[in-house]
């Protein structure tokens, strides 16, 4: 397993493996618009210094993603700046072989080289095996969001 940078020649598989964090996340959220919606500035997370997007690659394919990119706190906070993890994915095939626990690691390690130590990120409540797999990773729940349609 090789892990590394994405880089813009990655960018379709990265579109593609978008779209399966997309349907994961489908049973959680109703409203997640049907046709191939966009959640992450892929091009921002490749070429800016706030971000650093990690693939692990197997025999020339992503097999796995994850993101940290450092963003302002808010003016609550102990904190100026955070990191926040995303687009953390992880092919079928390769599942319970570490690759998420290796991919949050090196993405901490990033940040923290950055020189920011406090980590966010967002889960779906109903999404037990993800929650458990950061827990284990050391996150903790922090804030719930509310959600209310009134149609």
């Amino acid at each position: 397993m090789k892990y590394r940078q994405a880089v813009i020649t990655d960018i379709e598989q990265l579109f593609a493996l978008e779209q399966k964090v997309v349907e994961a996340e489908r049973p959680y959220n109703a409203d997640i618009k049907k046709n191939k919606p966009i959640y992450y500035d892929m091009k921002h997370l490749i070429t800016k210094d706030d971000s650093y997007l990690l693939v692990a690659e197997d025999k020339g394919e992503i097999v796995g993603t994850g993101y940290s990119q450092i963003q302002m706190s808010k003016q609550s906070l102990e904190h100026k700046k955070h990191a926040y993890l995303g687009f953390m994915y992880v092919s079928p095939q390769y599942r319970g072989k570490g690759l998420n626990k290796t991919i949050m690691q090196k993405l901490i390690s990033w940040s923290k080289n950055q020189g920011v130590n406090n980590h966010y990120l967002e889960v779906y409540s109903g999404n037990t095996s993800a929650i458990r797999a950061y827990e284990k990773t050391g996150f903790k729940p922090c804030l719930i969001e509310m959600k209310l349609n009134t149609e």
